[in-house]
């Protein structure tokens, strides 16, 4: 870890460049987006080509694009060439035209035809996460062949530790052998020899990131390849490359289930009418939504007006309605990104949710009616005469209330997958302001049903 540098604008950038070019690419990255992109740009300049490159081919490096367009272009055509495929295809996504055209012109053909590629993928497929520096070689070689090709290209390789065996002829994915047995195995022996007797694992460009992540969790992979139609390896995808991508989507995933647009930036570099203009939206529509909620009180006003003692319970019935359909919402997002469960198997988890929301009401019942005896046994508060009627129509709405909120709440990620949208945008807040109006006509209905001939 970089200790804490204290980057003076009065030193020069090659002296500061000097004091962090020994350090870990992921270390260097650390201290410059601590700095401004001008002063970023400035020490990377300063730094050895080859490091520079490093550094820029870290996902964490928030300035990267803003520091490629303050550079030189012809330093920026010979560190893009230099960087792997999928990085560099990250960071034409991040440069407004017509930099990016006039970056991309100065890019060697191999690289340019590589990001042409990449770039045409969707945002969540896995061709736009997959490299397509990989390292494949004939069926026919041996592994003392295999191995002098390794340290030939080994520099120009995202990874080494996955070989890809192909049909000489077809050029078709017959194997993938890992490094560690192309190691142990004898130098004069065919490559197959040391191959693995199962079918190589294998993705589509058009899978979803979400399937790679499961891919490689479930068959512990370090890479895996893609495939066309004829099974021609186009690229790989490294775990790597999907703990970044799996990272940014979950912290998205997150920012969305709190009730706001996802920001496209780290939240100390966003700027601050960006930032309103992310969380406005939600805020506004969650705020409409809450009206719903006076309406229907307004709809009770005079139940409100003969039982005052109701409105004591509202929070409580509000609230214990919201946090079973938040958690019902989370176990269900995250169950449906897992493939834990599938969306024809909505049914399934219905049947689960009904008896188990029943069983919390009762649960959260038995507790406000407990309250109920105490305080009113206690003379903390006197609920009037007709208190053990109240105690049965607060226990009883908890039922109804709680069981409707942990419907609502595992519903809606399938419905919204079902329309096309992410699952995530069932956040809690709206989870909460759909079964804070439900809720209140529950109670209501229950109270009207318990208390008639007595408070109502």
């Amino acid at each position: 870890m970089i200790e804490t540098l204290t980057l003076d604008a009065t030193v020069e950038p090659a002296v500061l460049a000097a004091r962090i070019a020994d350090e870990s690419a992921a270390d260097i990255v650390e201290t410059l987006n601590e700095e401004a992109p001008e002063v970023a740009a400035a020490i990377l300049l300063s730094l050895p080509v080859e490091r520079a490159v490093e550094v820029l081919d870290q996902p964490e490096f928030y300035w990267a694009a803003d520091v490629i367009e303050m550079l030189p272009r012809d330093r920026v055509a010979a560190y893009l060439s230099a960087m792997s495929a999928d990085r560099v295809t990250d960071l034409f996504k991040e440069i407004e035209e017509p930099g990016r055209s006039d970056l991309r012109a100065r890019l060697d053909a191999e690289t340019r035809g590589a990001v042409d590629t990449l770039i045409a993928y969707p945002e969540e497929s896995v061709g736009s996460i997959m490299t397509t520096e990989f390292v494949a070689v004939p069926a026919s070689w041996t592994v003392r062949q295999v191995l002098d090709h390794i340290r030939d290209v080994e520099r120009t390789r995202e990874t080494v530790y996955s070989i890809f065996v192909l049909d000489p002829r077809t050029r078709a994915l017959t194997k993938a052998v890992p490094l560690r047995r192309l190691l142990s195995g004898d130098p004069d022996d065919a490559i197959l020899s040391v191959a693995p007797t199962r079918r190589p694992v294998v993705l589509t460009a058009d899978a979803s990131r979400d399937e790679a992540a499961r891919l490689i969790s479930k068959y512990d992979l370090l890479a895996i390849p893609v495939v066309d139609e004829a099974n021609h390896v186009i690229g790989i995808v490294t775990v790597d490359d999907v703990i970044d991508a799996m990272v940014e989507r979950q912290t998205e995933q997150v920012q969305r289930f709190g009730g706001m647009e996802a920001l496209d930036e780290p939240y100390m570099d966003i700027g601050f009418w960006q930032m309103i203009r992310k969380r406005a939206g939600w805020l506004c529509v969650l705020f409409l939504s809450e009206m719903l909620t006076a309406s229907a009180m307004q709809g009770f006003e005079g139940e409100l007006e003969k039982a005052i003692v109701l409105t004591l319970f509202i929070p409580l019935i509000m609230s214990s309605g919201g946090n079973s359909g938040s958690q019902a919402t989370s176990l269900l997002i995250r169950a449906l990104a897992l493939h834990q469960v599938r969306l024809g198997e909505w049914w399934r988890v219905a049947l689960r949710e009904i008896p188990a929301g029943i069983t919390l009401g009762a649960i959260l019942g038995l507790l406000g009616i407990v309250r109920i005896i105490v305080w009113q046994k206690t003379g903390l508060y006197d609920y009037g005469e007709h208190w053990p009627l109240v105690a049965a129509t607060v226990g009883t709405a908890l039922i109804g209330i709680v069981l409707f909120g942990s419907l609502a709440g595992s519903m809606l990620p399938f419905i919204l997958q079902r329309l096309g949208f992410d699952p995530a945008t069932a956040s809690a807040p709206f989870v909460a302001t759909l079964v804070d109006v439900s809720g209140l006509v529950i109670y209501f209905t229950v109270a009207m049903v318990i208390l008639r001939g007595t408070l109502l």
